[in-house]
């Protein structure tokens, strides 16, 4: 062992790769190697009278091998950088320099001869950089002695526009192209999408297609697809993600009469861009009735039933259809009259991701119990959007609902979560007039003991309401407060999708219940949380550096989890990882408190 590791470490060295020739106009590669150690802090010198174009671009590559128990291995990292040739004459590379295991090593200093592109047949294409260059379908081009450029393979973030309103449908597509076969691929950074609202597409049954780009061929495959909906306007930034894979090159073996390709794979790390889009703010002032309805739609409202009586309940559905942020819609306000009671709406929401946006509809039901005989009108008022189309709010009026209410049972209504309007005045009571009790009251004991109880009940209420109005004046603190309870119903909700196996849902409903938890924790609305500023706010709060990084791992693992196959088990362990950073939380909450 101790030899082998004596001539590995013998065998570091950093080297230079350029051709010695090119002509006016053509591009060519720089390329820096390691061999048999890892590097850092890799200086390149500026190369004079060319055009850097990109770089660098990394690739990584290991090579075992063990004949008659002697067991040999090397490794080798690549830098490769792009230029262009701009003008006749001679480029000077001046050393380049690089750390490995905390020694400097530098390159030789090399020349570059830069001829008139009318001479570029004497320049030997093995010999520059402007060989035949890699194609998607000749394994002959995709030899393993050359380096995987930046043009041979990256991720690209497409939008499919450059502006666009808070609110407004942005379709996002995240694609590889590549010349090469790809025999491994794994995210390990997805881009992140603070400042937006995310709906998935589902791209299982998606298949590798030929594409041309900037003039040249790929296979590319569709890595996310997504509608992005802004949650604020100025310039928001998808951050670039990052990724491991592995691509199949081929060395050119001689068996004497013939030669065969013998496959082998280099491991890289790419990224990829960062995309950046400019929102609008809505136009100001914001028309009365806008429910932050952003897209194009219908809208309608219709009674349930033709008759109606005193106690017992009604609803009116209230139906939004169309394209855009249809799950995002405020629950419009109807103005009942006041002999009505209501109970709390409920919506029903579907969409579907068609095109660029997300059709869908929303229904709303209102259930309400008249409370009086007599005919009443429900005012339809108008419902809001904004098209972006036009960059104009339209409006479109409603019918009223007029309804006739016939006497009815005087029970109350089903379900006991009505509260009455007037209790001022109580209903008469039944019975035989002139009835008189058999003994005078006030000669009871109970009716002397009932005086201190009244007292003390009197006391008890002057007590809650005080702390019920200390409580209301601290806005903050009642908010801190139903922090706690909000997650935890939230992450029952997620809980219940994880009983089912619904991993999309899951994830989803887990990013919800932290980021709306976290808002409210740090009274920062959700669409100005970011992972930083939530360390920051965590940390001022003095919550330790592990509870931090473990709500942060938990909004990356499933932000991740969302766009790559999962496991039961991966989500039990997701759901319980936030319910003990969030039982942290609140744990620290309540001793600060009580301090």
């Amino acid at each position: 062992m101790l030899g082998l590791w004596l001539s590995q470490a013998m065998a570091v060295s950093f080297t230079l790769q350029a051709p010695s020739r090119v002509a006016k106009g053509e591009k060519f590669y720089v390329t820096y190697t390691v061999t048999d150690g890892q590097g850092s802090n890799l200086k390149a010198p500026k190369i004079e009278g060319c055009k850097f174009l990109s770089g660098p671009s990394t690739s990584e590559s290991s090579y075992y091998s063990n004949v008659n128990g002697r067991a040999q291995s090397s490794s080798r990292v690549e830098y490769t950088f792009l230029y262009r040739a701009d003008a006749v004459g001679t480029l000077q590379i001046q050393p380049a320099s690089i750390t490995i295991n905390g020694k400097t090593y530098t390159t030789k200093p090399a020349t570059i001869s830069v001829v008139d592109a009318g001479a570029s047949g004497n320049v030997d294409p093995a010999q520059s950089g402007s060989r035949q260059p890699v194609k998607v379908d000749d394994p002959d081009t995709q030899t393993s002695d050359r380096a995987v450029n930046a043009n041979d393979l990256f991720v690209r973030i497409i939008l499919n526009k450059s502006t666009a309103y808070e609110q407004e449908a942005i379709e996002c597509t995240i694609k590889l192209f590549t010349k090469y076969s790809i025999s491994s691929f794994l995210p390990t950074r997805q881009p992140s999408f603070d400042g937006f609202l995310v709906e998935e597409v589902d791209m299982t049954n998606a298949v590798p297609q030929m594409e041309s780009y900037n003039g040249q061929n790929y296979m590319t495959a569709v890595l996310k697809k997504c509608i992005i909906f802004p949650q604020k306007s100025g310039k928001l930034t998808i951050n670039s993600g990052e990724y491991d894979l592995n691509v199949v090159q081929y060395d050119h073996v001689s068996m004497g009469f013939f030669t065969v390709r013998d496959p082998k794979e280099r491991k890289l790390k790419v990224s990829s861009n960062s995309a950046s889009i400019e929102i609008k703010p809505l136009p100001e002032p914001r028309p009365a009735g806008f429910t932050n309805a952003v897209g194009q739609f219908t809208a309608e409202t219709r009674l349930v039933g033709n008759t109606f009586k005193t106690n017992d309940p009604a609803t009116l559905i209230y139906t939004i259809s169309g394209k855009g942020n249809i799950k995002y819609i405020q629950e419009p306000v109807v103005d009942f009259p006041a002999e009505m009671e209501q109970y709390t709406p409920k919506s029903d929401i579907t969409g579907e991701v068609t095109g660029a946006t997300v059709t869908g509809k929303m229904a709303i039901d209102y259930t309400f119990v008249p409370q009086s005989v007599g005919e009443y009108t429900i005012p339809g008022g108008t419902f809001v959007y904004f098209d972006p189309s036009t960059g104009k709010y339209e409006s479109i009026s409603l019918p009223n609902r007029t309804l006739k209410v016939a006497k009815g049972s005087d029970a109350k209504a089903a379900g006991g979560a009505l509260k009455p309007r007037n209790t001022d005045i109580l209903p008469l009571q039944n019975g035989a007039v002139g009835e008189a009790p058999s003994t005078l009251l006030f000669y009871s004991v109970a009716y002397w003991l009932l005086y201190p109880v009244i007292i003390l009940i009197t006391v008890a209420i002057i007590l809650l309401y005080r702390r019920h109005i200390r409580r209301a004046a601290d806005i903050v603190g009642t908010r801190l407060a139903r922090a706690g309870k909000v997650a935890r119903r939230r992450l029952k909700a997620a809980g219940n999708f994880m009983s089912r196996g619904k991993a999309d849902e899951f994830y989803e409903e887990m990013l919800r219940a932290m980021w709306g938890y976290l808002s409210d924790k740090l009274m920062i609305p959700v669409s100005k949380l970011s992972r930083d500023n939530i360390s920051a706010e965590l940390a001022r709060y003095g919550t330790g550096d592990d509870v931090i990084q473990s709500i942060i791992s938990i909004l990356d693992d499933c932000e991740m989890a969302r766009y790559t196959p999962d496991s039961g088990a991966r989500m039990s362990e997701v759901y319980d990882r936030a319910a003990d950073a969030i039982g942290r939380l609140e744990s620290k909450n309540a001793s600060q408190s009580n301090h």
